[in-house]
Order: structure tokens, then C-alpha cells, then sequence
């Protein structure tokens, strides 16, 4: 005797989805500024204006080599908490959270970039927002 069909659990796929992309752009760029040298992106950037490419918004409140680490870790808390979300689908309210509040520290403090933090914003949002179908 069959009990039916399978009942599938539902799950937050588009805020996995754009918080997973959020998370590898900022863990991608703080990697890429710890990887060419602060000092010398830093200097390259300064044609540009040097406001958001030199220390953050946030300049000379914390030593310079923060910043791409920081952008790096927010990646990383971004992107397992992206997992947790979709492994633990219940839980979308707290992880939903966690990603809000990484990305909006990475875009103060990272260098994850504008694109990187409203992505996780976004995500984040929808990922505190979802509710599964009855």
C-alpha cells in the first residue's frame, strides 16, 4: 500500500539564490584586494575619486588592511548562511537576518561594493519574508 505521493519541503530558492550570488561577489572582491595589495589597488584608485576604492565610506576608523579581509568574511557569513537557508528552510526568518545585517557591515566596512551589499539586502529580506505554501 502506497501513503502517497512524496511530500516535498518548499524552499526559499529565490532568496538562496541572490544571496548566494551576493556572497560570492563580496568574498570575490575582498579576495581580489588582498590579492593585487592594498597599497597598490589603493593608489591605482585614486584617479577615480578615491571615495568607495580607498578605505570605505568609513575611512580612517580602522586600519586600512581590514577592509579586504572584512569584505572577504562578510562573503564567507553570506554564503553559509545562503546554505543554512536552503538546507534549513524553517529557520528563513534568522539566517534571513544574519545575511541582512553581513552585507550592510560590508557595505560600511568591506569592499564588496554597492552591487555585492544590495544584493544581500535584498536577499536577506526575502529570505526574513518567505513563507512556505500551505
Amino acid at each position: 500500500m502506497s501513503a502517497g505521493p512524496a511530500q516535498t519541503e518548499q524552499k526559499p530558492i529565490t532568496a538562496f539564490v541572490i544571496s548566494l550570488f551576493a556572497g560570492f561577489w563580496m568574498l570575490a572582491s575582498g579576495g581580489m584586494m588582498y590579492a593585487f595589495g592594498w597599497d597598490n589597488w589603493n593608489d591605482m584608485m585614486q584617479g577615480m575619486g578615491g571615495w568607495m576604492w580607498g578605505h570605505g565610506m568609513m575611512r580612517g576608523w580602522m586600519p586600512g588592511f581590514w577592509w579586504p579581509w572584512f569584505g572577504a568574511i562578510a562573503g564567507i557569513v553570506v554564503l553559509l548562511s545562503a546554505v543554512m537557508l536552503y538546507a534549513k528552510p524553517t529557520q528563513s526568518q534568522s539566517w534571513g537576518i544574519v545575511i541582512l545585517i553581513a552585507s550592510i557591515l560590508n557595505f560600511f566596512i568591506g569592499m564588496g561594493g554597492l552591487l555585492a551589499a544590495s544584493l544581500g539586502v535584498i536577499g536577506g529580506i526575502l529570505a526574513m519574508s518567505w513563507k512556505p505554501q500551505s
